[in-house]
């Protein structure tokens, strides 16, 4: 049994049954009796088994709303075949999702099909992470200790009021994390000629509904657009009618990863419309695996966001707020759509969407001050080209018809951050 201590601030306790310790749980707990205007969390159902990994997650702190159990939806993702302009050219139309309601509850767990172990872990040259690059010459500045940031009058230490932070440890665990981005990087320009950056698009898009349906943490998104651009990366030939394939089995990969209970494959052969068959999925998945040498994580810029976030919010002129960590997450993950933010680092993106989430919330008062200099290592003039081509998405200056990023970022429980504007950046501020 875990104890919590009463939202409200009292000494009196709440029992939490069968509650895991999360760092969504411990970061939204936080950020809730820092601030008076959110309301109070709503218990979860001390009768619910299958509890997903929310690693803070977006809509943690958002209220909750009673709702009918609704039979799962089929997303059917058109055919992609016959794509071939951009899908910013006004000229296109962007396939839209169709959803189905199923008729029938979903299939029980059938038994495991068996795959030769051999056809995992078989050494092959041709499949081996060969074109990861050493790090490079230009590595991150290696952060200084705990007592230069003690020391200086402006700076705000924001480890040092939760010893569940490992203080001690995160300056190094945040360089490492620095260092492994330029290790594992997929890098622009790698598109095949039978895939485009159209079809990936449209994937990706389709992508953010199907972990919608599955209620997935923002974590398994991230990495599963990651895992489709480092497989390609790797000079894999991709035929556009497998391309689904691909992603559906880097959602399955990265979900075995990042939650508790992944999906079935069977859940992912149904979203599909049964297009790939269960070996389908089996096979692509060995050869994905293989591919990575089974090693498939790496920091993404949800990873350094949570811990830009918290320098931002540790300011005293920028109080906590819920529209303040939901526009960084809204912003962020717009970028996975555009093949062209991969020239940015993980870290630039996480970096360049603080920078614009506060200019968004508040003109009066420059958005870059020392503490985040000092955690993110970045000035604001190394962020100039990624902010302003991040602010072309959030106002939608090319008229991209793929719209699920914005329609979730429009729902209430993300305050509607998807609607919010922000006027041109003066140069002067970078």
């Amino acid at each position: 049994m875990v104890m919590e201590k009463d939202v409200s601030g009292n000494n009196s306790t709440i029992p939490l049954l069968d509650r895991p310790v999360t760092r969504a749980f411990a970061a939204s707990s936080k950020l809730i009796t820092s601030s008076s205007d959110v309301a109070p969390i709503t218990l979860i159902n001390q009768g619910r088994v299958n509890c997903k990994r929310r690693a803070f997650q977006d809509d943690a702190n958002a209220p909750k709303k009673k709702k009918k159990k609704k039979k799962r939806a089929l997303l059917l993702l058109k055919d992609i075949t016959n794509v071939t302009s951009c899908y910013h050219h006004s000229s296109f139309n962007a396939p839209k999702i169709q959803v189905k309601q199923i008729k029938k509850k979903r299939a029980g767990s059938s038994r495991v099909a068996g795959v030769s172990l051999s056809r995992c872990t078989a050494t092959n040259k041709e499949a081996s992470c060969s074109f990861i690059e050493k790090p490079s010459s230009r590595l991150p500045p290696r952060p200084p200790g705990r007592s230069t940031v003690a020391s200086s009058s402006k700076l705000i230490d924001i480890d040092s009021d939760d010893p569940l932070l490992c203080s001690l440890y995160a300056p190094e665990i945040h360089y490492n994390m620095r260092v492994a981005e330029l290790k594992r990087r997929p890098l622009a320009g790698f598109m095949q000629r039978d895939v485009t950056e159209s079809m990936r698009g449209i994937l990706v898009d389709w992508l953010v509904e199907v972990s919608e349906e599955y209620t997935l943490s923002s974590d398994t998104l991230y990495l599963t657009v990651y895992l489709i651009d480092w497989f390609m990366h790797g000079n894999n030939y991709i035929e556009r009618q497998r391309l689904q394939l691909l992603g559906v089995t880097c959602m399955l990969i990265a979900s075995k990863y990042e939650e508790i209970n992944a999906p079935r494959i069977e859940e992912f052969c149904f979203i599909t419309d049964n297009t790939y068959t269960r070996e389908d999925v089996l096979e692509m998945e060995c050869q994905v695996l293989k591919h990575f040498s089974f090693q498939i994580y790496t920091p993404t810029s949800k990873t350094f966001l949570r811990r830009f976030l918290r320098a931002a919010q540790s300011s005293h002129l920028m109080m906590a707020s819920v529209e303040m960590e939901f526009l960084p997450n809204y912003l962020t993950e717009l970028t996975l759509i555009e093949h062209q933010f991969l020239k940015f680092l993980p870290s630039v993106i996480a970096a360049s969407a603080v920078f614009l989430a506060k200019w968004t919330v508040n003109q009066s008062s420059h958005p870059w001050n020392p503490t985040l200099e000092h955690y993110t290592t970045y000035k604001a003039s190394d962020l100039k080209a990624c902010v302003e081509a991040m602010q072309e998405l959030q106002l939608n200056t090319k008229g991209c018809p793929l719209n699920s990023i914005r329609t979730k970022y429009r729902q209430d429980k993300f305050k509607s951050v998807a609607v919010l504007t922000s006027p041109k950046i003066p140069d002067g501020l970078f």
